[in-house]
This record gives C-alpha cells, structure tokens and sequence, in this order.
C-alpha cells in the first residue's frame, strides 16, 4: 500500500513562500513521475507541478515562474518550493505517484494565502 506524509503547509501573506515535503512509502519511488495537485473549497483538484523520474518538470500555467518541484530519491521524499503566492494557490496539496491526481496517499497539507 502507498503511504505519502505531506507537510509544510500553514498561513502565509500574499507575496510569501512555504516549501512543500512529501515522503512517501509502499513503492520503488525512483521508477515514478511524481505530482504535486490541490484542492480547494467547491473546486475540482489540479494538478500544478509534475516531475518525471528522469527529473524533467511541467507546470500549470499559473505557477511557472513560483513554483519549483524537485525530488530526492535516497529519500523517497518529492518537495514543492512556492514563491510569490497568491490568495488563489490556498488549497490542501497533496503528492501523489504518477502525472495524474487520480488518488491519493495521504492527508494533505493546507496551505492558506491571506493577510
């Protein structure tokens, strides 16, 4: 059974920066493309950040330029940096395996932009 922990979350004012950890457990982590997606109040999850296993990485419109996902595979750990956020990135994010937000492994972390 996959297991992720995600942490790093909290509140944080427009224009701050959070970064993201995930470690994860249950699967041969380096043969997986990894995803960061959210999920807020009333929307559908999407996917923002995705890194292959060859460490190529894709992006949602609205955060390339902020957001930078990278992984570390000694430690089965996908981390998320985000810079310059936004009232609209406040979601609970979650890492899952593969390109798609087709489940998850864990609980989230929220992440809330406010002043």
């Amino acid at each position: 059974q996959v297991r992720c922990v995600e942490s790093g979350g909290g509140l944080v004012q427009p224009g701050g920066s959070l970064g993201l950890s995930c470690t994860t457990s249950g699967l041969i982590f380096s043969r997986y493309a990894m995803n960061w997606y959210r999920q807020a109040p009333g929307k559908q999850r999407e996917v923002v950040a995705v890194i292959s296993n060859d460490g190529s990485t894709h992006y949602v419109e609205s955060v390339k330029g902020r957001f930078t996902i990278s992984r570390d595979n000694a430690k089965n750990t996908v981390y998320l940096n985000m810079n310059s956020l936004k009232p609209e990135d406040t979601a609970i994010y979650y890492c899952y395996y593969g390109i798609r937000a087709s489940g998850s492994c864990g609980q989230g972390t929220q992440v809330t932009v406010s002043s």
